[in-house]
C-alpha cells in the first residue's frame, strides 16, 4: 500500500470512463488519499456502483452520467460536480475502447481468405473509434479546463496504450487513434504550460479488462494465442494489475512529485516496449 499523499487531500478528480476496470482501481486510490471522485459514465449505474464502494470506505465520490461526444452533457456533468465538490483538480480521461467495423479478422492480408480484412473494414467503425478515444479525450479537456485552470496545481492525465508506439496487428483504428492521444498529450501540455496545468499521459500495457478478455482467455482461463503471442513479447511475463498503475498516477497527480513533468507519456507495461523480440 501507498503511503497517504497528503497534499492530494481535498482536492477533486473528474475520472470519464471511472467503472472501468482500471479507472474504478484508480478512482478507488485517489479517494483514499482524500480525493474528492466523480466517476463519469455513460451509464450511471455503473459509476454508482464504483461509488458507493468508496463512500462505503470512507470515501468521498459522486457518480455522474455523461457522454464524452456530447458537449451539452458535458457540461451538465461538470455542474454536477462544481456543485457537490466546488472544484475540479484532476481529469483522467479514461474513456475509450474499440468498435468491430474497425477491426480484422486476420493479422496480415491474404489474398484468397474469406475472413474480414482491411478492404472490408467500414470508415464508420473508424470514425466510431476516433470519436470515443480522441474526440472524447478533446471535448472532456475543453469543457473541464476552464474550471481545472482556476487551481494552483491542475493536472490532466490521458489514457493511452502499448498500440500508440507499435500498432497491434487487427485494430488499426484503436491504435491510430491513441498514437493521436500521445501527441495530443504533449500539443496540451506545451499549450497550457505558462498557466501551471501538467498533461501527461499513462500508456498501460497488456491488462486483462472486461473489454479484451473475450481475446484474451479462453472459457477455461487458459490463454489465447494472441495472449500468448503478448506474454512472450513481455519480459516481466504476465499480464499487468490494476495497482501496476497506480504508482504512476500518484506520481504524476501530485505536483510535489513530479511538478516539473509534462507532456510525457509514461508506459507501464511489463517491459514490452522496451524487448525487440530477441
Amino acid at each position: 500500500m501507498f503511503p497517504i499523499h497528503e497534499n492530494l487531500k481535498g482536492k477533486t478528480a473528474v475520472i470519464t470512463g471511472g467503472s472501468g476496470v482500471l479507472c474504478s482501481e484508480m478512482a478507488r486510490e485517489l479517494s483514499r488519499h482524500g480525493v474528492n471522485v466523480a466517476i463519469l459514465n455513460r451509464t450511471v449505474e455503473k459509476g454508482e456502483a464504483i461509488a458507493g464502494e468508496i463512500n462505503s470506505a470512507g470515501g468521498s465520490a459522486i457518480a455522474v452520467a455523461a457522454d464524452v461526444l456530447n458537449q451539452d452533457s458535458l457540461e451538465a456533468a461538470k455542474a454536477t460536480v462544481i456543485e457537490a465538490f466546488g472544484r475540479v483538480d484532476i481529469l483522467i480521461n479514461g474513456a475509450g475502447g474499440n468498435h468491430p467495423d474497425a477491426i480484422t479478422a486476420v493479422e496480415t492480408y491474404e489474398e484468397d481468405s474469406t475472413e474480414k480484412s482491411f478492404f472490408d473494414m467500414d470508415a464508420r467503425g473508424f470514425s466510431k473509434v476516433f470519436d470515443t478515444n480522441f474526440i472524447g479525450t478533446f471535448l472532456t479537456c475543453q469543457v473541464f479546463g476552464k474550471e481545472l485552470l482556476k487551481q494552483d496545481a491542475p493536472v490532466i492525465i490521458n489514457v493511452s496504450s502499448m498500440s500508440a508506439y507499435s500498432p497491434m496487428t487487427k485494430v488499426p483504428a484503436y491504435s491510430a487513434a491513441k498514437s493521436a492521444i500521445n501527441n495530443f498529450t504533449m500539443w496540451m501540455a506545451v499549450h497550457f504550460a505558462e498557466t501551471g496545468m501538467r498533461v501527461n499521459a499513462i500508456a498501460p500495457g497488456f491488462f486483462l479488462t472486461s473489454q479484451n478478455r473475450n481475446l484474451l482467455l479462453k472459457e477455461d482461463g487458459t490463454h489465447t494465442d494472441r495472449s500468448k503471442k503478448i506474454i512472450a513479447h513481455t519480459p516481466m511475463k504476465r499480464f499487468g494489475q490494476p495497482k501496476d498503475l497506480l504508482g504512476a498516477l500518484l506520481w504524476l497527480t501530485d505536483e510535489e512529485y513530479s511538478g516539473f513533468v509534462t507532456g510525457v507519456t509514461v508506459p507501464v507495461d511489463g517491459g514490452f516496449m522496451a524487448y525487440s523480440g530477441v
